[in-house]
């Protein structure tokens, strides 16, 4: 087990017992790996980058019961990042491939200081409910802006407008959050 699975797999195992700052310090130290790891492969879309951790982050934090606490967190954060980046090329409807074995450079990711980071669920919370809704049914649970908006009761134009402000209202939260 290399030192970084050793200490994120320890973070989460504590912030799955209700440590939030050992919680958010694992986000944090994720998030250093993901920007890492979107970036060396959206070097033509970099504005994409940071939409894509937000995502992965997320994912990670509504998914996190499934992950088995014998198994490495690396490997299964990894896989969340992997189909996350996976569903962005099919919405943009690029064609790329991934090998499997990426799992050891997802490790190998520059490590810096993560501050503080951002509290994934204060920042849901934060959202209007319709806002949280939609962030939910479409980033997380995979489902068309079409099949969300009407989950929500709302048009398939006035989804993709509320999920874009909810997104960058969460992007907004993590840049402040940084500072």
């Amino acid at each position: 087990m290399t030192d970084t699975e050793t200490r994120l797999k320890a973070l989460m195992l504590r912030g799955l017992e209700g440590d939030a700052p050992a919680y958010r310090e694992c986000l944090a130290l994720l998030g250093v790996r993901l920007r890492a790891y979107f970036a060396r492969r959206m070097s033509g879309a970099p504005g994409d980058v940071e939409d894509l951790v937000q995502e992965t982050l997320l994912a990670v934090h509504i998914k996190r019961a499934t992950w088995d606490s014998s198994q490495s967190f690396t490997a299964w954060a990894h896989a969340v990042a992997r189909y996350k980046l996976i569903d962005h090329w099919r919405r943009r409807k690029i064609r790329h491939t991934l090998p499997l074995e990426d799992h050891t450079e997802f490790l190998a990711a520059e490590e810096h200081d993560p501050g503080v980071g951002l509290e994934l669920d204060r920042a849901l919370a934060s959202l209007p409910d319709r806002q949280r809704i939609l962030v939910s049914d479409v980033k997380l649970a995979g489902l068309s802006l079409a099949e969300a908006g009407a989950r929500a009761g709302i048009s398939e134009g006035a989804a993709k407008v509320a999920l874009h402000r909810a997104l960058k209202a969460l992007a907004e939260r993590m840049r402040h959050a940084d500072r």
